[in-house]
């Protein structure tokens, strides 16, 4: 038993010194292979766990939901510029002043996202949802539908679109795959996104403005 505690700790010192201290080539890659099996197998699991989704961190890929200015934005200039587009769907300043997130969010922002309860959504919330389209689409959600059986339709538009898309009408419960709890880190996600985003058409590749 004795012997077998010595060579654990031997190898618990040579584990942490090649993780911390080994400033090798052979410590980087050691160290950057062990933090990415932590970060996926432990800590995507976890917070799947305490956030009920599959999904818990949500990297903003467009501009669909941009408010000029993103955190410094002045609300009320905004939607004095989207008013009317909100009138044609019965949603007003006040109302939409209460929404979560009513300031949007840029490209590049991380979300919390946590587990959407179709029973508890309301008109204001922003939804993450499946689509025909290769990732999940994150938007906000403009009515709701009751279904004769009990079900519920939600219907969602981005705050920096035109219009509504013609995949976000009727949204069920089935293609929910959580709600946009708060802006955990903005800007941060373009750490991944430049790998990425040059491969976007011209109007779709970066920074934001308003439409």
């Amino acid at each position: 038993m004795v012997e077998e505690g010595r060579n654990f700790g031997d190898f618990f010192k040579k584990f942490w010194f090649l993780l911390w201290k080994d400033n090798s080539f052979k410590g980087w890659i050691f160290s950057i292979v062990f933090l990415f099996v932590i970060i996926k197998f432990v800590f995507f699991p976890l917070m799947s766990l305490v956030t009920g989704t599959a999904l818990p961190l949500a990297i903003v890929e467009s501009c669909s939901m941009y408010h000029e200015g993103n955190i410094l934005s002045n609300f009320n200039d905004w939607f004095q510029k989207h008013e009317i587009k909100y009138e044609n769907i019965r949603i007003n300043q006040t109302e939409f002043s209460d929404f979560p997130l009513r300031k949007g969010f840029n490209k590049g922002d991380i979300l919390l996202i946590t587990r959407a309860n179709p029973e508890k959504i309301e008109v204001g919330d922003i939804i993450i949802f499946q689509s025909d389209l290769k990732n999940p689409i994150i938007h906000r959600i403009i009515s709701i539908k009751e279904k004769t059986d009990g079900s519920r339709v939600f219907s969602t538009m981005g705050d920096n679109n035109n219009g509504q898309l013609p995949f976000e009408k009727e949204i069920t419960e089935e293609q929910l795959v959580g709600k946009a709890s708060f802006k955990l880190a903005p800007y941060a996600g373009w750490i991944k996104l430049v790998f990425f985003d040059w491969k976007k058409s011209q109007t779709e590749r970066g920074f934001c403005v308003e439409n």
